[in-house]
């Protein structure tokens, strides 16, 4: 049985995870250096990003001959 080929190419995985964590780690530092709440826009683009991330993870763990529902 093969896995499954995910949403996302190698390449996208990898720019994926780096505006994930570039994202992730801008929110605190944005939430210490700025008065007004504009850090929780960096958090909720990294926590859409991780989304993307994990259906990619699904997709590639399901196996090659499943059928989507």
């Amino acid at each position: 049985m093969s896995q499954g080929s995910g949403i996302l190419s190698t390449r996208q995985r990898r720019l994926a995870w780096l505006g994930f964590l570039l994202a992730a780690l801008q929110a605190p530092v944005s939430a210490k250096l700025v008065a007004d709440e504009s850090w929780l826009f960096s958090l909720c683009v990294a926590l859409m990003v991780a989304t993307v991330i994990i259906a990619d993870d699904a997709a590639r763990r399901r196996p090659a001959d499943a059928t989507g529902d």
